[in-house]
């Protein structure tokens, strides 16, 4: 009961407060509940009245299996804590690529429930998706995301006869914040100082595939830090590293994906706003790969914002060029 007075209190303040940030308690945890779904679309209908909200809706002969626990850490500051993901997968007994999805919100605030509705369509295409859930900053600061995102990838590599998946094929993708994180997670590999330790150490965090929304590559972007020169602001990129660009460069160099774009990377697509800020450190990544001839894909959604794969009709737009994608780096389909 306790919990589900929790999950209630949690989707009321989602709703009632879609613009501000606020922090609330759930289960001893902290969250902010400032960016979800609904917000989004509130904001985006501003200027543009006509779209509409995306809502869960799955398919026939998708099966879903929802807020599976995986991983377990044992000693945080609020005690006893479980992450879970969403799985979506074929109906049939076959093998398929995965796709692990990473919700955005600023390193903030959000949550994997974003994620269902895109990840139950691509689940009908052919694919195994699990919108995944990790730890943001009121909780955890920088690394904390990156150690959970790998451990998924881990579990599902470690899992991936229970779940119908190929373990040669799994890739990543994120939007916003989640993009960055994507890009991150999908650029280092098995890299040791990335891994952490939160299970199936032995099996590879590796991705073969990238699909990265409107999540900046470059962390030393002016853009990024410009909230912190104002007084009694912060940017996201405070919060996250508890520490401004000027403060810890060290941190926010670290984070940047681009520096880690080599002749090992796996192949990548960007889905991009109109929104420069959100472009930074895409051409110089795919300068880099071009030099190891890594194939890479640029879709600029005209006349977009920030957040459009959350509404129609740019949901159904952002669905098909990730699929188009997959097919082509999993299926050997030229789209």
């Amino acid at each position: 009961m306790k919990q589900m007075q929790s999950i209630v209190l949690f989707i009321f303040l989602c709703a009632a407060s879609p613009l501000y940030s606020q922090i609330v308690t759930i289960d001893g945890i902290p969250k902010d509940t400032a960016y979800t779904p609904y917000s989004a679309w509130v904001k985006i209908k501003k200027d543009y009245p006509n779209v509409t909200r995306v809502y869960p809706d799955l398919p026939d002969g998708v099966k879903a299996e929802n807020n599976i626990v995986y991983v377990t850490l044992p000693d945080t500051p609020y005690g006893k804590r479980d992450l879970h993901m969403d799985v979506f997968r074929p109906g049939k007994c076959e093998e398929y690529p995965a796709l692990v999805m990473v919700f955005g919100g600023g390193w903030r605030t959000g949550s994997k429930e974003a994620q269902v509705p895109m990840a139950q369509k691509i689940a009908a295409q052919g694919y195994v998706t699990a919108a995944i859930e990790y730890r943001l900053s009121p909780e955890a600061l920088y690394p904390a995301a990156v150690y959970d995102i790998k451990a998924a990838i881990r579990f599902l590599r470690a899992n991936a006869d229970k779940y119908g998946i190929d373990p040669n094929r799994i890739a990543i993708t994120g939007s916003s914040a989640g993009g960055q994180l994507a890009a991150l997670v999908g650029f280092t590999g098995n890299m040791e100082e990335f891994e952490g330790d939160l299970g199936n150490n032995e099996v590879s965090s590796n991705v073969q595939a990238i699909i990265d929304m409107d999540g900046i590559l470059d962390f030393t972007t002016p853009s990024e830090s410009l909230g912190d020169n104002t007084p009694g602001k912060h940017s996201a990129g405070y919060y996250w590293f508890g520490a401004t660009l000027k403060e810890a460069r060290d941190k926010w160099v670290e984070a940047s994906p681009m520096i880690y774009a080599g002749k090992d990377s796996p192949p990548i697509l960007f889905i991009n706003s109109t929104q420069p800020r959100f472009h930074a450190g895409r051409d110089s990544v795919i300068s880099v790969l071009n030099t190891f001839d890594i194939y890479s894909e640029v879709h600029t959604i005209p006349n977009s914002v920030h957040s459009f794969w959350q509404v129609h009709p740019w949901f159904e737009e952002t669905v098909d060029y990730m699929v188009s994608f997959l097919d082509r780096v999993f299926k050997n389909e030229e789209k």
